[in-house]
């Protein structure tokens, strides 16, 4: 592999590493697109390979996260379960609907959730005396100095949906992080500092089970997937320790732009465009 050729992999995965870090957001996005255009790889291919960064990503970032107590590995794990049924309805769904409806619908969704987080000031509910301890949890928010505690509201209701944002994933192609974070945030009033990182410990899961199948089926180019995953390892443990230190507030408005560009080039490539 040539020189340039291997640095430009480890800027893309360092980049997607720095984002899916601060933000939840597994990479596919930039992953996807760039190892096309720019390194000319088939569309499997580039969806092995960014699912191989992803993996890279979400294990970097929760190696500090769940250290620090900010990956709340209880709900994630939970929220995975009912995420992975709604990705295989999903993948059954989509053979049944047009590529562009699926993605103005996840467009929509998105940019509503942004919306809302750039409107509404974020709500921690504080653990209450007769609080079910397994849905109360606190982290130590560097930003401030201070230890935060916080439960979790509208669990059933939070998994329920979190099944749609499984089916949206897999029809989309698109990481469920950009629902599953705004979900947390909004609905289950887990503080952004919490969703982003727990969401980043849920996308590690799910790209392993994608990567696994690909493998197998000898579809990942390793050259490739080394250089992104180097990268994205790298990138995320810069990541975590810009979170840590960010203010909510400043974490959130960031977020949401991220989300309405996320949503800006899903209805390009909608329209043929990209």
């Amino acid at each position: 592999m040539e020189a340039l050729i291997l640095l430009g992999l480890l800027a893309t995965g360092s980049a997607a590493g720095v984002l899916g870090a601060l933000f939840g957001l597994g990479g596919g996005i930039i992953f996807v697109p760039v190892l096309m255009l720019a390194f000319g790889l088939a569309p499997t291919e580039a969806v092995a390979v960014s699912l191989i960064g992803i993996i890279a990503g979400s294990v970097g970032a929760s190696t500090v996260f769940v250290d620090k107590g900010l990956s709340n590995v209880r709900l994630g794990l939970m929220m995975e379960i009912t995420t992975a049924t709604g990705a295989i309805i999903g993948a059954i769904v989509a053979t049944y609907l047009e590529e562009w409806v699926l993605m103005c619908v996840f467009s929509a969704i998105v940019i509503y959730s942004a919306l809302r987080m750039i409107l509404n000031p974020e709500k921690v509910v504080p653990p209450s005396d007769g609080a079910d301890g397994r849905f109360t949890f606190e982290y130590r928010d560097e930003a401030i100095g201070d230890e935060v505690r916080y439960e979790v509201q509208n669990i059933k209701g939070g998994m329920a949906l979190c099944t749609v944002a499984g089916m949206i994933s897999s029809m989309t192609g698109v990481g469920g992080g950009a629902v599953k974070v705004p979900l947390m945030n909004i609905y289950m009033h887990v503080p952004m500092k919490a969703a982003s990182p727990t969401s980043s410990y849920m996308i590690g899961i799910t790209a392993f089970s994608g990567a696994i199948t690909y493998f197998l089926s000898g579809q990942v180019l390793l050259e490739y997937a080394a250089g992104i995953a180097i990268g994205a390892f790298a990138g995320s443990i810069l990541g975590t320790a810009l979170a840590r230190r960010m203010q909510t507030k400043r974490l959130r408005r960031y977020f949401s732009i991220l989300l309405i560009a996320v949503a800006v080039l899903v209805l390009l490539q909608a329209g043929g465009i990209l």
